[in-house]
């Protein structure tokens, strides 16, 4: 028994090379960070992140800024329509008249007189024929210059008939006739429905004539003579609607003018949808696919975030480097610099930037690019502040006397013996401003002053939550960008928790 002791304490021997397993620092650093269970999972969700923005992004079939429409039966306006209460005035063929003969015609019915005398003091008969039709003719009489009525003539294709031609058929229906004689044709009156059809001697339809005035909304649409009919006959009968040539139409009036509306398919922005097959996670208020823009939004939010952070790190290593290694009037400088940079408020600064962005009307792909540079350029300081502390404690260390005593040049004692000292902390604060920096750019996107539409991220989707109807109804237009951005500024805290503690000298385990 005591034999097979001995035997067991020589094989366990601590020079044994077999009992004692040695480690480098760099593998006590990471068998410390894997055995971090938060650690661990901040990491997962970063790759999964990654994968989501980056790899997504190719798999999506849609772009960040595809629109999407759809057809809705909607209720459009077709045409207005209003009973001619002023006179209208058609001159006979080949006659001028002054230009104020209008004006002045109100005024001589007004007033009830039989003649009109215009401004430029040319006088004119007034003739009442029937009906609330006159004549305006010369002021001896002898001459028919125009007919004044409160009637319209429209020609089947739409459009207005030509004067002279109005005129001749506002005459015979003055005088009760059947037929008129214009231009050396013969044009035949009837009555038909509640307006007149003048018709031609080959008995085509030339003009119709009503005392409404319908006109249609759009350009290029004719109003038929039937649809004109059909509208008078819904007024007359003060119905809500009426049908014609298979369509509903409805009417309505306000103070006397009618409008004609009827439901039409229309290709509408297709906002909104809730989740489908087709958009997995929706729609939002600019009709674009909520999924894509996510996986784009993605993209841009990490990367504004190591770009931010990157350009911290260079200067904060620069200036913290040099301040903590030449100390004196160097540090003094650059401390005040960095204090100065530090005093800066920078979310008003951020916000002023963004309203001189908005007043140029920064392209949102360049607008990303300055975002960068000015977040990096005020988030530089707490670095240079922490990689100074560590130098003013490392360059008394015996290892940079030896390094000055052996002529090593200054850039090579601060960039290859000092700052590679400070990777440790370097690490763990980098790892946790990328998620201040992606929240940083989450917020001024979402006051709309970050990255601008068209251009996807995660904060300018949520800037639909500024609408309190699209926060309530529409819950998955903002609640998974929010998600999103919860669990990378998470993962990315886990993370910077679980290197500190890695590269924590004390622990044990």
């Amino acid at each position: 028994m005591s034999e097979e002791k001995n035997l067991n304490n020589e094989e366990l021997a601590l020079d044994d090379a077999n009992r004692v397993q040695v480690l480098s620092p760099g593998m006590m650093v990471a068998k410390r960070f894997f055995r971090n269970k938060l650690a661990i999972t901040g990491l997962i969700i970063i790759a999964c992140m990654f994968l989501f923005a980056f790899l997504g992004g190719v798999v999506v079939p849609y772009s960040q800024s595809e629109v999407f429409y759809t057809s809705e039966e909607m209720k459009k306006d077709y045409a207005g329509a209003t009973e001619i209460s002023e006179y209208q005035v058609f001159a006979n063929e080949g006659e001028e008249l002054p230009k104020d003969i209008s004006s002045k015609l109100i005024l001589a019915l007004t007033k009830k007189e039989a003649t009109i005398t215009t401004r430029d003091g040319s006088t004119f008969a007034l003739n009442e024929l029937n009906n609330d039709i006159f004549e305006i003719a010369s002021a001896d009489g002898s001459k028919s210059l125009a007919y004044v009525c409160k009637l319209q003539a429209y020609a089947p294709e739409g459009g207005l008939v030509e004067s002279g031609l109005t005129a001749a058929m506002v005459a015979a229906r003055a005088n009760d006739e059947s037929s008129f004689e214009y231009n050396g044709a013969t044009y035949t009156v009837e009555e038909h429905g509640s307006g007149t059809m003048v018709r031609n001697a080959s008995g085509e339809d030339v003009a119709y004539v009503t005392s409404y005035s319908i006109n249609a909304v759009e350009n290029g649409v004719i109003i038929s003579i039937d649809f004109r009919e059909a509208v008078v006959a819904a007024i007359s009968s003060k119905a809500d609607s009426f049908e014609f040539d298979g369509e509903e139409y409805q009417i309505s009036n306000k103070n006397g003018q009618y409008t004609i509306t009827k439901y039409k398919n229309t290709s509408v922005i297709n906002q909104f949808e809730a989740p489908s097959s087709k958009h997995l996670v929706g729609t939002d208020g600019n009709g674009m696919d909520l999924l894509a823009r996510l996986m784009y939004g993605g993209r841009i939010s990490l990367l504004i975030g190591f770009v931010v952070v990157a350009i911290e790190l260079c200067l904060g290593i620069i200036v913290g480097g040099f301040a903590g290694y030449f100390g004196g009037w160097v540090d003094t400088l650059l401390m005040r610099l960095v204090d100065i940079i530090y005093c800066v408020p920078s979310m008003p600064l951020y916000l002023i930037l963004g309203s001189i962005m908005d007043f140029y009307k920064v392209d949102a792909g360049i607008r990303i690019f300055y975002l960068c540079i000015v977040m990096g350029l005020i988030g530089w300081v707490g670095i240079a502040r922490i990689i100074r502390g560590q130098i003013l404690s490392l360059r008394e260390q015996e290892f940079m006397t030896a390094c000055e005593a052996c002529g090593i040049s200054i850039r090579r004692r601060v960039f290859k013996h000092l700052i590679p000292n400070v990777i440790p902390q370097l690490v763990v604060f980098a790892s946790m401003d990328i998620g201040a920096v992606i929240l940083a750019e989450s917020t001024l996107s979402f006051l709309g002053l970050g990255v601008k539409y068209p251009a996807a991220s995660w904060g300018n989707i949520i800037n639909a939550v500024n609408d309190s109807y699209v926060m309530t109804n529409y819950l998955f237009v903002w609640i998974p960008a929010g998600i999103l951005i919860l669990l990378t500024v998470l993962a990315f805290n886990f993370i910077g928790d679980g290197l500190r503690d890695a590269f924590d000298p004390k622990m044990k385990r």
